[in-house]
């Protein structure tokens, strides 16, 4: 880890022993941003009371402990930290690695088979892949599973009703049609209905046509997924797609091995996992049910085996689940009977929840007739609003991102799409501006000198990439990367407008032709991580 990197967690490591050694006891120190100074801790405030001194006298004593230069005591006991011209001079980004790498399974997208990728997909898949990214930069084995859903009931529903036609040319589109007309069928004719569970026990047992025309089925549908993931630019291959069939085999072992460890209880012919603390809406315990009464497997089982398999198989020491906020009860049921199971010994799953997207109205986004709106409508739609589908894939993108992850977010074009504001137009167009800006200088970029203090606000602000990314990768909130690339483009602009760059001269240019460039570095080092594209121009 750089220097870059060391001057948050230098003054904050500095600090931290000053004040353990004043107040006798270990102390965060509170370092933050500031307008007064570079940086400024108020903690000493906070301690005045236990201590029964000044604040000021605090922080005089600390300071003094500290041994650094440019801080000072302000007001009522701020210390106020102004870092060393050598400091700021910075260097050129780099992406920080983690101390700790581990070996994570990312679960995300999860489409099913046969059906459109829409709108509901679109947070799990963009999340994910920012995560995927993220993580993988700063030191990670990242495993990328797209678990799909190809299997159950629905299926031999399906293949019943395609089988004896030619469907070899259907596109996916075709397929939801074929799969909205199935159920019409299944749900008005007894005789269909027969068939169709007989294909299911058919298809289950092996029997090569209905196996052939469900293998048809997964293969067109894994096709469209990577076209709509190419569009969107996301990082999911065929090799990351797994289906919910992989798992069948596994399922009776799972439910074998769990019974031998006296975790399931049959209930009304199903057995059932009574995870402690887990209460329904009828105030009674809330099963698990692992395998139904008629004798097949829901999710609750394949999420077992997905995760036992992760663990034992893949190796994983983290598991990450990106899946939908109203599923965290699923998952915190799952996790629990996993960890009696004795499967997560040193290993940490993670449900990593997210709000949803609102329309104008602020309901679940629909179409005007009241339909979900699929994914590649909304592509078509933001590469017929922006001026380029980059620019309109990077304003859904940056939407979703810049956000907390667990809150509801409003679609709404027109501020997606804006040159200004907090938007991935306004992130693309500083990048592309600096690019034809070092373009157009006839000469070479030189050691950064700070001489107006919106030089000094931009070189601060540099100062903050590392931390910013390893806040977003540690944390699992791409949208403190998101915030802080938002904060360095408008410390940019301001210092584009108050210092001349190509009408300065000497050692000025050049040094603000630097501080441009790494500007221009770091957004798009940043963007990319966030899998955000970078159009040359707007």
């Amino acid at each position: 880890m750089g220097l870059v990197m060391n001057v948050e967690a230098l003054l904050t490591a500095r600090l931290a022993a000053a004040f353990e050694a004043v107040a006798g006891r270990p102390v965060d120190p509170l370092v933050r941003a500031s307008q007064h100074a570079d940086f400024q801790s108020g903690v000493a405030l906070g301690l005045a009371k236990e201590l029964g001194r000044p604040p000021r006298d605090i922080a005089a004593e600390a300071m003094k402990k500290a041994g650094m230069a440019g801080v000072e005591v302000s007001g009522p006991g701020f210390l106020n930290i102004t870092l060393d011209d050598e400091v700021i001079k910075g260097a050129p980004p780099e992406v920080p690695l983690t101390e700790h790498p581990e070996r994570i399974v990312i679960d995300y997208s999860g489409p099913n088979v046969a059906k459109e990728l829409h709108v509901g997909h679109l947070r799990s898949t963009i999340i994910g892949d920012a995560l995927a990214r993220l993580l993988e930069a700063t030191g990670h084995d990242v495993v990328r599973v797209n678990h799909l859903g190809d299997w159950g009931t629905q299926f031999g529903m399906l293949i019943e009703y395609m089988a004896g036609n030619d469907h070899g040319q259907a596109t996916i589109g075709d397929l939801t049609e074929f799969y909205r007309r199935a159920r019409v069928r299944f749900d008005g004719d007894e005789d269909f209905r027969t068939r169709a569970r007989l294909r299911v026990v058919a298809l289950q047992s092996g029997d090569p046509t209905s196996r052939a025309l469900w293998q048809r089925l997964v293969a067109q549908s894994e096709q469209s997924f990577v076209d709509s993931y190419a569009r969107l630019g996301i990082g999911l291959a065929p090799g990351d797609f797994v289906g919910e069939s992989f798992y069948q085999p596994m399922l009776a072992g799972v439910v074998d091995e769990l019974t031998a460890k006296g975790l399931l209880v049959e209930s009304e012919g199903a057995l059932c996992a009574f995870p402690p603390g887990e209460i329904g809406r009828d105030g009674r315990p809330l099963p698990l049910i692992v395998r139904k009464s008629d004798g097949g497997f829901g999710y609750a089982a394949t999420d077992l085996a997905a995760l036992r398999f992760r663990v034992q198989e893949l190796k994983a020491s983290r598991l990450l689940y990106v899946v939908g906020t109203p599923q965290k009860q699923h998952f915190r049921m799952v996790f629990a009977v996993a960890r009696a199971a004795g499967w997560l010994d040193g290993v940490e799953p993670e449900h990593i929840d997210f709000g949803s997207i609102l329309g104008a109205d602020g309901k679940m986004l629909k179409t005007r007739a009241g339909d979900t709106v699929k994914l590649g409508d909304l592509l078509d739609e933001a590469a017929a609003q922006a001026t380029s589908p980059a620019i309109g894939v990077g304003a859904i993108k940056y939407a979703d991102l810049a956000g907390d992850r667990r809150s509801d977010y409003l679609f709404d074009w027109d501020r997606m799409l804006a040159a200004t504001g907090n938007t991935g137009p306004y992130l693309q167009y500083a990048v592309a501006r600096i690019r034809s800006l070092i373009a157009k200088a006839t000469t070479a970029p030189g050691p950064v000198k700070v001489t107006d203090p919106a030089e000094r606000r931009l070189a601060l602000t540099l100062l903050g990439f590392e931390p910013a990314v390893l806040a977003a990768a540690e944390g699992r909130e791409p949208h403190r990367l998101a915030v802080y690339l938002h904060d360095l483009a408008v410390a940019f602009t301001t210092f584009y407008e108050k210092c001349p760059i190509l009408k300065s001269e000497g050692d000025v240019r050049a040094s603000r032709l630097t501080l441009a460039e790494r500007t221009g570095q770091t957004l798009t080092l940043g963007l990319d991580l966030l899998g955000i594209p970078v159009p040359d121009v707007m």
